[in-house]
């Protein structure tokens, strides 16, 4: 379990899988060793960008449409504010890289460890796909 003050300040992320609901198979949600920071303020605001270590080179200075669709599914961003419920965040989404982020709350029950944050059991919707899923996040203090 943690505390709303101990959520505060920049967790670098180590891992991110997500469970298919349907079928219990788990995948990593970014890649292998995604890049991605999660931060938390003591004014109540969140701030989230991840994006995967694998993502595509461009072949010019200007992405091309497809590679802009490639670029698009390879990463996730977002801000909004946070409250601290029954030992749950839940992100209140203000602004994504996909508006249907913030149709909903994102509730994130979570634990800290010393300077290890884990996110699990984190319900959602896979945005690529639509799948119903259960996710579950690694960080570390910066």
């Amino acid at each position: 379990m943690g505390s709303a003050a101990a959520l505060h300040g920049t967790w670098r992320m180590v891992s991110w899988t997500r469970r298919a609901v349907a079928t219990g198979v788990v995948t990593n949600a970014m890649g292998p060793d995604p890049v991605g920071y999660l931060s938390y303020h003591p004014d109540g605001r969140v701030m989230a960008v991840v994006v995967s270590r694998e993502r595509p080179a461009l072949k010019g200075e200007v992405p091309t449409d497809a590679e802009k669709v490639a670029l698009f599914d390879s990463m996730l961003a977002y801000a909004g504010s946070y409250t601290f419920e029954n030992g749950r965040v839940v992100h209140h989404v203000d602004a994504s890289w996909n508006p249907a982020w913030g149709v909903s709350d994102l509730i994130r029950p979570f634990s800290i460890d010393g300077n290890r944050l884990v996110i699990s059991g984190a319900p959602g919707v896979d945005p690529k796909n639509g799948e119903e899923v259960v996710y579950e996040l690694e960080f570390r203090k910066v």
